[in-house]
């Protein structure tokens, strides 16, 4: 089975982390189903300028063409993108960048049996638009803000209705993504529910005393609460929510890990609120950094607007460390045991007395850690191969 993954959501050289549960999830199905031979095409946005004083666009100068990620080749052409008007003729643009990429693959001997696209905009809509023309079969899988929050605007949506026309097959990561696609037009027939497992092999859950010596060894204090908010640095994912919260637990220290355009204002929160000595901003970390900080953490703070399927809520678990998240989209799919922890309302009032709720009488560590093995990717990889066979034949 010869697969062509595309998405802008995977990682690159200059950036490891960048869409790394796209390629996790490839990686896992490559693992069970050894017959799989995977190329991808990652496209990025075209950018001459690496200084970091052009923000987040700088990191993308310095992308490579071509490179090889664990064992499979990764190709990133570059597209154009222009502020303001990027979410409309994006598509377009990323669409020829593919199309150009794909045409020099066949034409080094390269054949696909179907395209693998991941995210509906502007990705899908370019993998439907080049698909069609190269008459490829393709599927596509919703990840979040394309489906739960760009089909708002109205030329969005409609081209992403024509995507999932046009698709073979498509997938959701959770079922409240899922119901939203069918309601926004795809054929409730060509939907199925695929949701991300976490890797438990990389995730371990830590004991009580192992907690204690991460905690020491990552110059935490021994005494308090430690919090944990993940993510990047932006409103929807609500580490500002957090740090007020931890205004009204006086013992708690946190810690936030991720980068994004807010640092400064956060930390500038921090101040103002007092608690500028209990807040920890760390950076974004790789994914075994990560599992020593869950390790270490008495809870994960999720407080997100717009979530498809939170993989960070299942690596604290995985971690033995219970959650307080809030309720909405597919996290209620993810939280839905007192093993897993709490699910509370978007208010920094709800988040703190989720906090405490769950630190007055906090699941066992080993429980926590259980729960979350029920999440494996053999069974979304499992999905996967039934479907592509299915449109192969």
């Amino acid at each position: 089975m010869k697969i062509l993954t595309i998405s802008s959501l995977y990682p690159n050289n200059k950036d490891p982390k960048h869409g790394i549960f796209v390629e996790t999830r490839l990686r896992h199905l490559r693992k069970h189903y050894p017959e799989v031979n995977a190329v991808v095409i990652a496209p990025v946005p075209w950018f001459p300028f690496a200084a970091k004083g052009f923000g987040e666009y700088s990191k993308f100068a310095g992308v490579v063409d071509v490179e090889t990620r664990d064992g499979v080749q990764v190709y990133h052409p570059k597209y154009l993108v222009i502020p303001k008007l990027g979410m409309h003729i994006t598509p377009w643009f990323m669409a020829r960048s593919i199309r150009k990429c794909i045409k020099q693959l066949q034409a080094d001997g390269h054949s696909f049996d179907l395209i693998d696209g991941h995210y509906f905009y502007p990705d899908g809509v370019a993998i439907a638009k080049v698909a069609t023309e190269l008459a490829i079969p393709f599927t596509c899988t919703a990840r979040g803000t394309d489906i739960n929050l760009i089909p708002e605007y109205p030329v969005a949506r409609r081209r992403i209705a024509d995507v999932f026309s046009k698709a073979a097959h498509l997938m959701a990561v959770c079922k409240a993504l899922a119901e939203e696609m069918i309601a926004l037009g795809a054929p409730k027939a060509k939907v199925t529910v695929l949701r991300n497992g976490v890797d438990l092999e990389l995730f371990k859950a830590s004991d009580d005393a192992t907690k204690q010596q991460l905690r020491s060894e990552l110059a935490f204090s021994s005494t308090g609460p430690l919090l944990m908010s993940v993510g990047g640095l932006i409103e929807r994912k609500g580490h500002y929510l957090v740090i007020a919260a931890l205004a009204e637990l006086p013992e708690a220290q946190l810690v936030i890990a991720g980068n994004g355009p807010d640092l400064a204002s956060l930390q500038k929160q921090a101040v103002k609120l007092g608690v500028a000595d209990r807040v920890h901003f760390v950076g974004a970390l790789s994914q075994p950094q990560l599992s020593l900080y869950y390790q270490a953490a008495d809870a994960l703070v999720l407080a997100s607007s717009r979530e498809g399927w939170a993989n960070v809520l299942l690596e604290a678990m995985a971690s033995g460390t219970p959650v307080v998240a809030t309720n909405i989209w597919g996290t209620p799919e993810v939280v839905s045991s007192p093993d897993a922890g709490v699910l509370v309302d978007r208010t920094v009032e709800a988040i703190a007395g989720g906090v405490r709720t769950l630190l007055s009488a906090p699941p066992k560590r080993q429980a926590t850690r259980q729960y979350a093995e029920q999440f494996t990717w053999q069974q979304t990889s499992d999905g996967q191969i039934e479907i592509f066979t299915q449109i192969m034949q």
